[in-house]
């Protein structure tokens, strides 16, 4: 007998009816926290590290902030594709 992801979470993944804790949409709703989550904790970072480097050299700031703002928006992309994705899910199921 193996174990994999699908007979972990079953109990969660089961209908409201069978018994189950949370359904789909209640694991549709953890996942688009954590991704949420992590996009939020990846900008937050960026723009921490480029105040603290335009701090130590304040001629560099332009470069700085072009290179910040670059990164924050593929951050951004990435986060509206992992929701749709995770959206679709529930939409096909």
């Amino acid at each position: 007998m193996g174990l994999s992801l699908t007979s972990l979470f079953a109990p969660l993944l089961a209908a409201d009816a069978a018994g189950g804790f949370l359904g789909t949409n209640g694991l549709l709703v953890v996942g688009v926290g954590l991704i949420v989550f992590g996009a939020a904790r990846g900008i937050a970072s960026i723009a921490s590290h480029a105040v603290d480097s335009i701090a130590r050299q304040p001629e560099a700031g332009g470069r700085i902030f072009t290179s910040m703002i670059i990164s924050a928006a593929l951050i951004e992309g990435f986060t509206f594709f992992a929701l749709v994705v995770a959206m679709g899910g529930v939409i096909k199921g």
